[in-house]
């Protein structure tokens, strides 16, 4: 299952329907705002699987983190260590608040969901990703790191391949080059 399926799935729905409430917004405008934040997670989570020790350092985040709570138990979402983990996820793959604000204005021209909103969502967005990557990793500890590099990566790889040409190289250059500007590339 990819990403985007894994945590619009989470509980049943639970964890959306979380957010839903707590934004003031219905369950079609949360399922596209998380539909459009998501993919920069992904894309942020891709680029730095592909830095030197990269996809290590995912898995071993997977493995000590309890990111899972974010899919067992929806109403954590609401807590202020949910959006602070958020925040810090955040901060590791994409860099900055400028590209934080500059995905949720992005995501608010596809939504028409106000950017502060999405703004205040994207943490909890971020942290559910980790939540649902956790939960594929813990499905193969059995096979070890090893054993949970396709699944993970297999998770990001639908979200991130948006022109559906079987590679996600480009896609990923382009979305992080829409969000980064002209100075990091």
């Amino acid at each position: 299952m990819d990403l985007l399926q894994t945590v619009l799935d989470a509980g049943d729905g639970a964890a959306v329907a979380e957010l839903g409430r707590h934004f003031g917004l219905d369950q079609g405008q949360t399922a596209a705002a998380v539909g459009q934040l998501l993919p920069a997670v992904a894309a942020g989570l891709s680029r730095n699987t592909a830095q030197p020790g990269g996809l290590e350092g995912l898995l071993g985040a997977l493995a000590g983190g309890r990111h899972q709570r974010y899919l067992d138990d929806p109403a954590s979402m609401l807590d202020a260590s949910t959006v602070q983990d958020g925040k810090g996820i955040l901060g590791h793959i994409l860099g900055s608040k400028d590209v934080s604000r500059q995905v949720a204005a992005h995501a608010s021209a596809r939504t028409g969901i106000g950017a502060d909103v999405l703004k205040q969502m994207l943490p909890m967005v971020a942290a559910l990703a980790m939540g649902a990557l956790s939960q594929e990793t813990a499905g193969s500890r059995m096979g070890g790191p090893a054993a949970a590099q396709p699944g993970v990566l297999g998770m990001l790889a639908p979200l991130l391949d948006s022109n559906k040409d079987g590679s996600v190289a480009d896609d990923v250059m382009g979305m992080l080059g829409k969000f980064m500007g002209p100075a990091s590339r």
